[in-house]
């Protein structure tokens, strides 16, 4: 259940993360750091001013900030009410409140077999319990609510990037990288596709000196049998594997496209298959070139 009373946007913008202790205060960390956000875990709420001070001295370095400030902060946390509406006179903020069913909290603490920080010498549930009362002024004046009961951590960072990111950001941005075999794969690639069934223009003294940027090479690549079809089709595989990417909240991906040395073949096919991809839905396509200046 998620209860909004403001759309999210715009620049200048703080939130304050808080909530029940296991309802996913890390992963909503993490997932506003994926968007951009300028997070600060376990602050102090009299540190939450200061903080913002310094972002407005930052000139627009830091545009929007996020502060995880929870019952970690002992007695402390009891001055976040009061913190909270001296920054809403001034300020664009909103206070996020995460929650989730007692029955949810206990797995979830069971699970990682952590105390509550609230229990002292009773169990789980008396935890929870005090820190659900002490937190219900909190609540009722949250600008949204997000109850985590029902999500995994990849739909609970989904949640968050519908609700906090950018309106103009790409849900997901994929790099289509050149290389060649001979320097070995890409660490980091995430798909690898081998272009090495195509003949080589480097066996042509007319293209041995160009590369795959060169509208010559690109045009004699292209024009061998299988490349368009190959494009063709990856490219619609790649499709819903994208899709599939920004379901689970991955941001990035790679998709490595190789050659012998990553100079002709794999560098005009890497061309080829990011304009093909660049009007993927939520999809943000760039192109590198890892070995093309290799000798």
């Amino acid at each position: 259940m998620v209860e909004d009373a403001h759309e999210p946007g715009g620049t200048g913008e703080v939130l304050i993360v808080t909530g029940m202790s296991g309802a996913g205060r890390s992963t909503v960390a993490n997932a506003l750091e994926d968007l951009d956000w300028y997070v600060v875990d376990n602050l102090p709420p009299q540190m939450l001013r200061p903080l913002l001070d310094l972002a407005g001295r930052l000139g627009g370095q830091l545009p929007r900030v996020a502060a995880v400030v929870d019952v970690r902060g002992r007695d402390l946390f009891a001055e976040l009410p009061a913190e909270a509406q001296a920054i809403r006179d001034s300020r664009n903020l909103r206070v996020v409140f995460l929650d989730a069913s007692d029955e949810v909290l206990v797995r979830r603490f069971e699970a990682v077999r952590r105390p509550h920080p609230l229990q002292g010498n009773g169990t789980i549930v008396d935890g929870i319990h005090r820190e659900r009362t002490l937190l219900a002024p909190l609540r009722e004046g949250a600008d949204v609510i997000i109850d985590t009961s029902r999500f995994n951590i990849h739909q609970l960072a989904n949640r968050v990037g519908d609700l906090f990111a950018d309106a103009e950001a790409p849900a997901h941005i994929v790099t289509v990288q050149s290389f060649g075999f001979k320097y070995g794969l890409p660490p980091d690639a995430d798909l690898v596709a081998d272009m090495r069934f195509l003949p080589n223009p480097f066996w042509n003294d007319d293209l041995r000196g160009l590369t795959g940027e060169d509208a010559e090479v690109s045009d004699y690549v292209m024009a061998q049998d299988g490349a368009a079809d190959f494009l063709d089709a990856y490219a619609n595989a790649l499709r819903p594997v994208l899709a599939g990417y920004q379901r689970e909240n991955k941001r990035h991906s790679t998709v490595a496209v190789g050659c012998t040395g990553g100079k002709h073949r794999s560098v005009a096919m890497a061309i080829a298959l990011a304009e093909r991809l660049k009007d993927a839905t939520g999809v943000s396509v760039r192109v590198r070139h890892r070995d093309l200046g290799r000798e």
